[in-house]
């Protein structure tokens, strides 16, 4: 199959089919093309918690560890909690993590969706 060829392609949004650019019903699957799209699913080893939330909590009220008891830190959120945050500084660094993207919840897994 030729370069010309692969980018006429698509692929089904519903079972990942490759489908040409102008079949507007998947040959396997039945799923409209022109329909509304389906969301992608999350990745396993991103988090169901919300980054923007995280971030909004981090930044009111991260001296006191609220966005770590959000994640299900229950430990550093009380560390956080005794402690003020470090001093701030903590709470600065876990809200830089926040907004870089890089900042887990008690599963390991990254907080990516805003």
């Amino acid at each position: 199959m030729g370069a010309m060829a692969q980018t006429s392609l698509l692929y089904c949004q519903k079972c990942g089919l490759a489908m040409e650019r102008d079949d507007r019903f998947c040959r396997k699957c039945g799923w409209d093309s022109a329909g509304p799209a389906i969301p992608a699913p999350i990745p396993a080893n991103v988090s169901d918690k919300k980054r923007l939330a995280a971030a909004l909590l981090c930044f009111l009220l991260g001296v006191f560890g609220v966005h770590r008891f959000y994640v299900g830190k229950v430990g550093t959120g009380l560390l956080w909690l005794f402690t003020l945050g470090f001093v701030g500084l903590g709470m600065l660094a876990d809200l830089i993590l926040i907004l870089a993207g890089e900042f887990k919840d008690s599963e390991g897994k990254k907080l990516y969706v805003w």
